[in-house]
């Protein structure tokens, strides 16, 4: 009868300590050193050309590209909300390109979105001195200052902007906010709020100003109308108007008070004389009743303004319904309609947009998102509404595509898109716009004839036992043709060859994948398992190759090899060292672990030790043979 023993450490409560190699272990994770891999060294670098004295255009062009592309990815990081990133990249632009303003204006906002106002500051006070004509420069400045809480700075930056580019809208609502915060800081109301603003609310103006027989005139004029429209949206650009007669006289009407224009006699200095002040007055008059105000007129230029919006709308929602039913002839009858009625409003062309897309005609799809965009800009129109004609057009441009090349347009639109609004639809369509240009890009190379090639000049390398330029021919193989399982185990070969072990590993069990007849791939991972002492492992290789190869004289050698092996560790032919070493790796296996762990499995091996009956009859369950064996395999249990 064979004796079974536990190898050295091992104690009855069901713990094993392994000197030096491995820790204690009581049915817990065991911890213990791991063996450091060699890299991988080019023993034949390729020699540096030297560097001309006077380089082509394209090379002295090149560190522009090279800023470019990492603005882009800058632009990329910061509509996705990686701050952090957008400022690692626009430096790393700036020190390709140090004289682009964009660069340091960029980074400044990056800067000041994650509250660094005084780097912010640092870079909006660089993009003012190397661009001083450009208004956004103001903006970036302002928006620094005002986060560092200087509000009167902010102030003055603010309005230089808006002397430099009069429309800005993101310029007047930062010198709004700016403004505000000025007073909040001062206890006063904003500089340049006007005390009257507030008069003009309410519709009673209208009443007002019929009534009036001066400002009834005023009415007719498109100029006025837009003037009190302005102000009735922004009290405070009633200063702006001051100078036009015409609001002195509207003012006075609304403050029921007379204003005199310029060649009014100053009779108001003069008083009356006391009898005229006394005089009665006649009792026919004070008996005449005070004449009603007229109704309000609406200009007749605003009223024609406003039927032809709600004509358009009408249109729009007969649209709407067309497209529900798919009827998209007649939505876009209904969307070309509101758009000739009304054009200050987008939404008519990007519905006209959408149902384009979904008829295929993307051409008409991507004019009509180009159209919404370039209006949108001009009526500084939400931009929601710009970044849905953008997303659409991207659509429209993905299902265009039809090389990889394709897709940059329609990916670059849609980080446009998320610049304006971030969408997590857009983000979505961004993301796979991405994998499949990737995957074009693949399948682009893919070349099974100049895959072989590459393969062959391998093959020639590993003869010449030039191993490190075998592994880039065989990886450019692979580039070519991801298939071809010959490759993996030519490049595992390489590796081992070079010390790599865990590279060919994965090489081996990828070339299995693919084909798991080839036998080459079984004698090649078995050949790495051994190498690694794993020879239990090893051995289950070979023995799995022998059932889709039996005659195959290399994995019956390497069957041969591993019982030799794991026969000579229960002999106890190997140092300790070697055996601690073995076992140490052991461990590692969660095969392994999981056996050590198991209750029924610890009372076994104890069986072994003191209760040989018990153990005869253990033994009989073919599941505990197995595990049994796997523990001999592994060094761990050892037969005398």
């Amino acid at each position: 009868m064979d004796v079974w023993s536990l190898s050295p450490g091992f104690n009855k409560n069901g713990g094993w300590a392994f000197s030096g190699a491995v820790q204690e272990h009581s049915g817990s994770r065991m911890n213990h050193p791991t063996s450091k891999l060699r890299r991988l060294h080019n023993p034949h670098p390729s020699p540096v050309a030297p560097c001309c004295a006077n380089p082509p255009q394209r090379l002295r062009d090149r560190p522009l590209i090279m800023a470019d592309d990492a603005k882009a990815k800058g632009n990329k990081a910061f509509a996705e909300g990686r701050y952090d990133d957008a400022i690692a990249h626009f430096s790393e632009a700036i020190d390709l390109a140090s004289g682009n303003h964009v660069l340091y204006s960029n980074r400044s906002a990056a800067y000041a979105s994650i509250k660094k106002y005084d780097a912010a500051l640092s870079d909006a006070r660089k993009t003012v001195d190397l661009k001083p004509d450009w208004a956004k420069g103001y903006g970036r400045l302002g928006a620094a200052y005002l986060g560092l809480g200087d509000a009167e700075q902010a102030v003055a930056a603010y309005e230089k902007g808006l002397e430099l580019d009069p429309a800005s809208e993101a310029l007047k609502s930062g010198l709004a906010d700016a403004r505000a915060a000025s007073a909040r800081a001062r206890g006063s109301p904003p500089q340049g709020a006007s005390p009257f603003g507030k008069i003009f609310q309410g519709p009673e103006i209208w009443t007002k100003l019929t009534a009036d027989p001066t400002t009834r005139g005023y009415l007719q004029q498109p100029d006025f109308l837009r003037m009190i429209q302005d102000i009735q949206k922004n009290p405070n650009n009633l200063n702006m108007y001051l100078s036009d007669p015409r609001m002195m006289q509207v003012i006075g009407v609304l403050l029921n008070v007379k204003m005199r224009g310029p060649m009014d006699e100053m009779a108001t200095e003069s008083p009356e004389p006391e009898q005229a002040k006394s005089r009665p007055e006649p009792a026919k008059e004070a008996s005449e009743p005070e004449p009603q105000p007229e109704p309000m007129e609406v200009p007749e230029e605003e009223k024609e303004v406003k039927q032809r919006k709600a004509e358009a709308q009408k249109e729009k929602e007969a649209g709407n319904a067309a497209y529900k039913k798919k009827d998209f002839e007649t939505a876009i009858q209904h969307y070309t309609q509101s758009m000739e009625l009304d054009d200050s409003d987008i939404s008519y062309i990007t519905n006209r947009a959408a149902v384009y897309l979904e008829m295929g005609k993307y051409e008409e799809c991507i004019q009509d998102c180009d159209k919404a965009v370039e209006r949108g800009r001009e009526l500084h129109s939400d931009f929601k509404m710009i970044a849905r004609a953008l997303t659409r057009k991207g659509t429209a441009l993905t299902k265009l595509a039809k090389t990889s090349k394709d897709y940059e347009p329609a990916i670059e639109t849609f980080q446009k898109a998320l610049t304006e609004h971030r969408n997590p639809d857009t983000l979505r369509k961004l993301n796979d716009a991405e994998r499949m240009k990737k995957e074009l890009e693949q399948q682009e190379y893919f070349d099974p004839k100049l895959a072989d090639e590459e393969r062959e000049k391998g093959n020639e390398l590993f003869k010449l036992q030039k191993y490190p330029e075998a592994v880039k021919h065989y990886t450019e193989a692979l580039r070519r043709n991801p298939k071809d399982q010959r490759v993996y185990s030519n490049r595992a070969a390489c590796y081992i060859k070079l010390g790599a072990l865990p590279e060919g590993l994965k090489d081996t069990e990828k070339c299995i994948e693919l084909d798991p007849s080839f036998s080459k791939g079984y004698t090649r991972k078995g050949a790495i398992q051994f190498l690694m002492k794993e020879y239990d492992k090893a051995l289950e290789t070979y023995q799995e190759g022998l059932k889709h190869d039996p005659n195959n004289q290399e994995l019956m050698d390497g069957v041969r090899r591993c019982v030799e092996q794991i026969n000579k560790t229960n002999r106890g032919e190997i140092s300790p060292e070697e055996l601690k070493e073995r076992q140490a790796k052991a461990m590692q296996d969660p095969e392994i672990q999981s056996i050590l762990t198991d209750p029924v499995m610890r009372q076994v091996l104890i069986d072994l030790q003191e209760n040989p009956k018990a153990a005869q009859d253990h033994l009989k369950n073919p599941q505990v043979m197995h595990k049994i064996q796997k523990l001999v395999s592994a060094g761990i249990v050892q037969m005398k």
